[in-house]
């Protein structure tokens, strides 16, 4: 593991909008940009773990907080979610998807940049890879999903899905499959939030080292590591 660098930078995306983003650096050269996409909770700490540990692998990893649309600074508690859920479907798709691009032109130094997301992250994962110019995508247990599929992906992409997670039952995964057939889809015996270690009701260890080990490869690959 290399080590990192932690700031929090500000943003401006494209119709002027400020928001907060976490970003850790690995000392040293770096492999490419990476945007990691928030659940329905906001710039958790686990979530800051995450961006530290592909920082550690050599990404430049920045987390934005996507809620600064609606509610600049907000954490939602992981026992709120119905709080997190209507605080993310309060905002519009496609002005957060500025926020990712801006997100993603800021890590990118030149080698290109991917986003991998989380649940709401996870649909805002397949989004960006439809609508930006990007290097990579990756989704885990990635929710709305149906309602953004249909275009081509720009990029090369990869999913990452439970086998008991309602939010992607088998219809959806199927969709997947017939709509982006070029993208790696993985599933695991485990359910929705499985890869959060924060949450011990739903978190499944050995599904959560494959998944990483896989997106990590995915994005190595991606770059030429």
């Amino acid at each position: 593991m290399t080590t990192i660098a932690e700031t929090t930078a500000r943003l401006t995306a494209s119709d002027g909008h400020s928001f907060d983003a976490f970003v850790a650096r690995p000392e040293g050269e770096s492999l490419g940009g990476l945007v990691i996409l928030q659940e329905i909770f906001g710039v958790t700490d686990q979530l800051k773990g995450v961006a530290r540990d592909y920082a550690g692998h050599g990404f430049t990893t920045l987390v934005p907080a996507l809620f600064d649309r609606a509610r600049p600074g907000t954490v939602v508690p992981f026992d709120q979610p119905e709080t997190g859920r209507d605080l993310m479907m309060s905002l519009d798709p496609a002005k957060v998807l500025l926020d990712i691009e801006a997100a993603a032109d800021f890590a990118d130094d030149g080698k290109g940049a991917s986003v991998l997301g989380f649940c709401a992250g996870g649909g805002l994962a397949l989004r960006a890879a439809i609508g930006l110019d990007l290097k990579g995508a990756v989704a885990f247990y990635g929710t709305r999903l149906a309602e953004v599929l249909g275009p081509d992906l720009k990029c090369p992409m990869q999913f990452h899905f439970g086998a008991t997670d309602t939010h992607s039952p088998p219809e959806i995964i199927d969709a997947v499959r017939q709509k982006a057939p070029g993208a790696e889809i993985f599933i695991y015996e485990a359910g929705h939030a499985f890869a959060n270690e924060a949450r011990p009701a739903t978190y499944v260890a050995d599904a959560t080292q494959q998944a990483h080990g896989r997106a990590l490869e995915f994005l190595q690959r991606l770059y030429g590591a």
